[in-house]
C-alpha cells in the first residue's frame, strides 16, 4: 500500500478515487482535531476539498456518526455524486 505524510503524520492510502489526493490542499485542512481518528475521508465538491473523521470499532471515540463501518453510507448520502475523494488510514 502507498503510504503519504501528512503535517508530519504517516498515513495509509486506502481508496484514492478519480486522484483526489492534493498533499498541500489537505495539509491547510488537517488540524489536530483529526488526531483522534484512525481514517480521514477527504471529498471535493465545488472545488473545495472537505475532511471527516471515523473511527476503528476498538476506537473509544467510535460512535454512530463516525463508525469506519458506515463510510460507503457517508459517501452515498454526504457526498457529491461521483465526487472525487480518498480515503487516509493513520499509521500507529
Amino acid at each position: 500500500m502507498k503510504k503519504i505524510k501528512i503535517n508530519e503524520k504517516e498515513f495509509e492510502v486506502i481508496k484514492d478515487y478519480k486522484d483526489a489526493i492534493e498533499i498541500e490542499k489537505i495539509e491547510e485542512l488537517y488540524t489536530d482535531y483529526f488526531d483522534n481518528y484512525d481514517y480521514i475521508l477527504g471529498d471535493w465538491a465545488y472545488g473545495k476539498l472537505r475532511l471527516k473523521g471515523f473511527c476503528d470499532k476498538t476506537n473509544k471515540q467510535n460512535n454512530k456518526i463516525n463508525s469506519y463501518d458506515l463510510i460507503e453510507e457517508y459517501i452515498k448520502k454526504y457526498c457529491a455524486y461521483e465526487c472525487k475523494y480518498f480515503i487516509l488510514k493513520k499509521c500507529i
